[in-house]
């Protein structure tokens, strides 16, 4: 997911509290104040704990997490974001893509654009699963009602996922619901069974 996608930033916490929360540099220079205390986490938009490089100062952390500059755009389309790679098919596959209005390119992405229609929102839910899944055991893996929790998450079930972590600290219940906004949708019939399974 992308850095400030959906709300779910980097975020800092520490202890139970969230103190800073925002991009990568947001984040590294929230934690280097903290430089020496116990407990600081880092989390991802993607509910993962970041390992920043906190050395030097202000400068030195701008310097290693800015955004990178964009890179020269090579063969393609560069005004639409089109570029030339290889794909390896088989001599049917590609006889057919022949024989598609447009070609084989043309033919191509229309498959891929109807194919990630398609699995947009079961992708979506479960991305949204396993980062709070992830951000949950990281910091709330010993608090009371977490495996309940994460049984409600994976099983679609959002009013007892949200009565099992009402009690938790204010702001890791708050984070919680955060990543975990778009985990719960129409699909999550198809996908309780199986996440449930390689999560739990």
């Amino acid at each position: 997911m992308p850095e400030n996608e959906k709300g779910v930033q980097y975020v800092v916490f520490h202890g139970q509290d969230r103190v800073a929360a925002g991009s990568r540099l947001d984040a590294a220079l929230a934690a280097q104040r903290l430089a020496g205390e116990a407990g600081v986490l880092i989390f991802g938009p993607d509910g993962r704990g970041v390992d920043f490089d906190l050395s030097g100062g202000p400068e030195a952390l701008a310097a290693r997490l800015a955004p990178p500059a964009e890179a020269p755009r090579g063969r393609g389309r560069p005004k639409l974001g089109v570029t030339a790679r290889e794909v390896t098919l088989l001599p049917r596959h590609w006889d057919w893509l022949a024989s598609q209005p447009g070609g084989a390119s043309v033919a191509l992405r229309k498959l891929v654009e109807a194919a990630r229609r398609e699995s947009e929102g079961p992708d979506r839910i479960r991305a949204a699963r396993e980062a709070a899944y992830r951000f949950a055991s990281a910091i709330g893996g010993n608090l009371p009602g977490f495996e309940e929790a994460m049984r409600a998450l994976f099983a679609g079930d959002d009013a007892g996922f949200e009565a099992r972590i009402q009690a938790w600290p204010a702001d890791i219940a708050a984070q919680l619901r955060i990543y975990a906004a778009e985990a719960f949708g129409p699909d999550q019939l198809d996908l309780a069974t199986t996440s449930s399974s390689t999560a739990l």
